[in-house]
């Protein structure tokens, strides 16, 4: 029986109590509340975590590339959302093979990505259902709420073009300071949608799906009567900064990555032999930095992660500690997305006994077919 501190490190270690009840809490709270959960892939990039996803009620997947919606389809999985646009011949070449295997939404916020597909589709005689991106205050992807019902009747006329609905991500509810911010942003989030359905509408369009989603925001905007799905990624592992947002405490997080300290230069500073390659350089999203340090160190609230090189880390004590070196620790890293992105798989255990690992394969390295012509 193999225990967790037995492990050679780094590892990347996921606790499958806390991880299960993640998963478990947010299914059904999206079913109490009548909405359609679907989890965002990139978070996990992980064909068994989407499996569990699905056991407990996900009914469509939201991708972040087109490895994941490869991956997903590869194997089995029929409803899927591509979160963002997709222009360039070759990529929407790849969006139409899927297309013929599994029911795909796309995305849009401009005219001309549209229309590229529009292009390509024709001559494959297709048809594709999309979205449109609502921006509700991140400025990054998104019409203006007030600008849907313009947007909407410009690619109206693109026959091979379904619409759908609307969507919407609060990413610059990871740029606030504190809990109190959130429910604010939830009310921006929601408003935009409120806005653009009612335009669209009123106009005639058939607004079937209102979809939105962040880990922070979705506690507050669960009970809308506007938003038909929900999008959260982050919440089967949590992290440091969801932790910073006051979402949920250290003990809900599920992944951390285990360490070994491998050096004491000096009384206060230790060196572990994990760095930026298992933790990424994440400390808060949008300008805004949410956390002390690179990580918490679980059990060890004295002890900062100050500094990442790409394969140790430097850790400060703040005041008196028991660390040594030779002493493995677990880290929960800041951004749990970006860590587990950087591993090919994830060590599940309970308490502290290995149970399984957990393939990380839809993150990339897709196969893709390159004709050279002479």
């Amino acid at each position: 029986m193999l225990k967790t501190n037995q492990l050679t490190t780094p590892s990347f270690l996921v606790d499958l109590d806390k991880f299960e009840q993640n998963i478990k809490e947010t299914a059904e709270l999206c079913k109490v509340n009548g909405k359609e959960l679907c989890p965002m892939v990139k978070t996990h990039k992980s064909i068994e975590v989407a499996t569990m996803q699905q056991a407990h009620g996900a009914a469509s997947f939201l991708v972040g590339t087109l490895d994941e919606a490869e991956k997903l389809v590869e194997h089995g999985f029929k409803e899927i959302v591509l979160a963002y646009p997709i222009a360039a011949a070759e990529n929407i070449a790849r969006v139409i093979e899927l297309a013929k295997k599994a029911h795909i939404i796309i995305s849009f916020d401009g005219f001309e990505a549209a229309s590229q597909m529009q292009d390509l589709l024709a001559k494959e005689n297709l048809r594709m259902d999309y979205l449109i991106i609502i921006d509700c205050g991140l400025h990054r992807f998104g019409v203006k709420p007030d600008k849907v019902l313009e947007f909407a009747q410009s690619i109206s006329n693109l026959a091979a073009l379904d619409f759908k609905g609307i969507a919407t991500h609060p990413g610059h509810v990871y740029g606030i300071s504190c809990l109190s911010e959130i429910e604010k942003v939830a009310q921006e989030e929601t408003d935009a949608l409120e806005i653009a359905k009612n335009l669209l509408s009123k106009a005639g369009f058939a607004v079937k799906i209102v979809a939105t989603g962040s880990t922070p925001t979705l506690p507050f905007v669960v009970q809308n009567n506007t938003v038909t799905t929900l999008r959260p990624g982050n919440y089967v592992f949590y992290d440091a900064i969801q932790v910073a947002l006051a979402i949920v405490p250290n003990e809900r997080c599920s992944l951390t990555v285990l360490a070994t300290i491998i050096a004491n230069p000096s009384e206060n500073l230790f060196i572990m032999d994990a760095g930026s390659k298992c933790f990424g350089l994440d400390k808060g999203a949008h300008s805004a930095s949410l956390v002390n340090g690179y990580g918490i160190i679980k059990n060890h609230p004295e002890l900062i992660v100050e500094g990442l090189s790409e394969e140790v880390g430097k850790i400060i004590a703040t005041k008196h500690t028991d660390l040594k070196v030779g002493d493995k620790i677990e880290v929960i890293p800041n951004h749990a997305c970006a860590a587990a992105n950087m591993t090919n798989f994830l060590i599940g255990h309970r308490n502290g006994v290995v149970e399984r690992m957990i393939n990380i394969n839809a993150r990339g390295g897709t196969d893709q077919k390159v004709l050279l012509k002479e």
